[in-house]
């Protein structure tokens, strides 16, 4: 017996629900033809032109080295370009091309259906609740580093 039940374990509840999230995504983001990973650093390059594969990675919440493999894949399936920065050669500027942003649109499609159908589960008060006390979460265990 451990010293703490694992349905007390707060972690164990975040988690299940970061693999239904994901799981629902994977099958979700099928008809862009690409992974979870790629679709996410596809809408932030929609958002973000010219971001840095250092910046994505931060916005994605994965680790540069992670980053690096999902752009040599998107840049080899010819979803995005990367180009020297004008000013700093030694970074790489990233940009969808048109083939990019088509599966970026395609796979957004089933995204979005998956966090509506998700929101919908709750009242307005509690996903603004959830989002603040999902926060409370993330403060708390960056602190733990």
């Amino acid at each position: 017996m451990t010293s703490m039940p694992p349905e007390e374990r707060i972690g164990a509840h975040i988690k299940r629900a970061e693999q239904a999230l994901l799981a629902a995504k994977n099958t979700a983001v099928k008809p862009g033809a690409v992974t979870v990973p790629q679709y996410a650093a596809l809408l932030w390059l929609a958002e973000k032109p010219g971001i840095s594969a250092a910046a994505l990675a931060r916005l994605c919440g994965v680790t540069p080295p992670t980053m690096n493999t999902v752009l040599k894949n998107l840049q080899e399936r010819g979803f995005i370009e990367r180009t020297p920065h004008e000013w700093h050669r030694n970074v790489l500027e990233t940009r969808l091309t048109a083939e990019g942003r088509a599966a970026m649109e395609l796979a957004d499609e089933g995204a979005v259906r998956v966090e509506r159908a998700l929101a919908a589960a709750f009242t307005d008060e509690e996903r603004q609740l959830l989002v603040r006390l999902l926060g409370r979460c993330a403060e708390v265990l960056d602190a733990q580093k």
